[in-house]
């Protein structure tokens, strides 16, 4: 059983439990706004009295108009070690790596975020971009983890290696966040030394880049983050945090235009996507 966001004839962002295929309403809980707008206590006497309707609908991100994605950074050894590689200033990540402050960013917002099997994107104006395979966690208002999605947080590594302070360009742009397929719930969810991460990108029937980690490997825990995100802020709609990747292609790689990447995380499924370039005039476009 995992929640899901759908589309259907009447509601474009419907949250949903699905099991062995059927979605199913949750009732009072139409979107994943309202329900990280709720204490986890009372969502999972929501999601448990099972007295929805069966629905049906196309599986999208999952996502409401009002959901902010975040992400952290330099939280695996391997992610520390390659932006050094890639930066012209190395120093800052092992200082951030190093620090009780982490590194949080703001990723993504609703419209720039694409779910399973839709294209993620790739800026023109970057010689390299990679993939980092990330677990995301979904956090209602009250610093509550309800649960936990797959995220692919691209990445222009040759924007942000000119300079950290590009950091914005190189990780905020259209498509360039991919989360989903859905969302294991907290109480379902394997422990972090349970879940781990897969990842391999195909360029046509070959598959040119593979790497594992798990999310054991993060040298922070989960409630530090939270807690830091939250600092300052607050989040009335909840919030997606995007956990650090701790498997990155070596430097000379370079994702391109028709490749796919796939992401698989045990107990959490599986995330793919085909890679598009991000135009210069992609405003006018559409």
């Amino acid at each position: 059983m995992k929640l899901a966001v759908i589309s259907t004839a009447t509601n474009p962002f419907a949250l949903v439990v699905s099991k062995n295929g059927v979605f199913k309403t949750i009732p009072g809980v139409p979107t994943l706004t309202q329900a990280l707008q709720m204490r986890m206590s009372d969502l999972k006497v929501a999601i448990e009295k099972d007295a929805g309707n069966v629905v049906t609908g196309e599986l999208v991100p999952p996502v409401a108009p009002e959901t902010e994605v975040w992400g952290a950074g330099v939280t695996y050894l391997r992610s520390r070690d390659a932006r050094k590689e890639e930066s012209d200033t190395p120093d800052v990540y092992q200082r951030v790596y190093e620090a009780d402050r982490p590194e949080l960013f703001f990723k993504a917002t609703c419209r720039r975020t694409v779910g399973n099997g839709d294209p993620i994107g790739i800026r023109y104006d970057s010689e390299a971009s990679v993939p980092e395979p990330e677990v995301a966690i979904v956090v209602n208002k009250f610093r509550e983890i309800i649960g936990f999605s797959i995220c692919n947080d691209m990445t222009a590594r040759t924007i942000e290696g000119e300079n950290p302070l590009y950091l914005p360009q190189a990780k905020s742009y259209l498509g360039s966040t991919s989360l989903g397929p859905d969302i294991t719930l907290s109480w379902l969810a394997p422990s972090a030394a349970d879940m781990s991460i897969h990842a391999e990108i195909k360029r046509g029937s070959a598959i040119v880049w593979q790497a594992d980690t798990a999310l054991s490997g993060l040298n922070r825990t989960l409630p530090d983050l939270v807690d830091y995100l939250f600092r300052c802020q607050t989040f009335p709609d909840g919030v997606i945090l995007s956990t650090g990747t701790g498997i990155i292609p070596p430097l000379e790689f370079i994702t391109k235009e028709g490749d796919v990447i796939t992401i698989t995380v045990n107990g959490l499924g599986v995330l793919s996507n085909p890679v598009v370039t991000i135009s210069a005039d992609v405003n006018e476009a559409i």
